[in-house]
């Protein structure tokens, strides 16, 4: 049968067609959680500024641990593990990235920029750099402030970062799910770290 597909695709295709098959899960080559925490992680921090749902939350955790991400801080409101909704979405990667529970953002904030790290609020915002203008400043750390989901970063924070970072939008609603947002952000800003 096998035999009778491959002469079926070799004779019924076009010359130069791609044959495209999705892999399976063990051909992806996935990190163990060891493995994932021996990894030399994206220089990228990703701070949590009293996001609502625990949903979201488990989000953010899924796509650092994509992109392996150094640390997750979860401040104020946001649900820390062990959380049945944020492991719902995060499908274990509460388990490989590293996270702190802190309950304000601003002293976080402050002491991350002792340490070196560049800080970009993502927010729409007077002089709002456009995610697609941003440059990450060479050999610097970068921490990434993701805002609750009705309020934004809280105005002190956005005062206290070093840059705002809005995604362009085009359509009506110039909104995007913190989700979203992060995952947007953080492959963004991978691309331009890498180089």
């Amino acid at each position: 049968m096998l035999f009778l597909w491959f002469i079926l695709l070799t004779f019924a295709l076009p010359k130069n067609t791609i044959i495209l098959r999705k892999l399976k899960n063990n051909e992806l080559n996935r990190k163990s959680v060891t493995e994932f925490k021996s990894a030399t992680k994206t220089p990228i921090i990703v701070i949590l500024d009293n996001i609502r749902s625990s949903n979201n939350v488990g989000s953010v955790f899924r796509s650092s641990d994509a992109f392996l991400i150094e640390k997750i801080y979860l401040c104020g409101i946001t649900a820390t593990p062990p959380n049945k909704d944020i492991q719902r979405t995060a499908l274990g990667a509460t388990d490989s990235v590293t996270w702190e529970y802190a309950k304000d953002t601003l002293n976080v904030v402050k002491q991350l920029q002792k340490e070196g790290f560049y800080i970009a609020s993502i927010e729409q915002a007077e002089n709002a750099v456009m995610l697609n203008d941003f440059n990450p400043p060479n050999g610097q750390k970068i921490a990434v402030i993701m805002g609750n989901e009705v309020k934004g970063v809280q105005q002190e924070v956005v005062s206290a970062s070093n840059v705002c970072i809005e995604i362009p939008q085009y359509g009506t609603k110039h909104s995007l799910n913190i989700s979203v947002t992060c995952g947007v952000v953080l492959w963004d800003l991978l691309g331009k770290i890498k180089k």
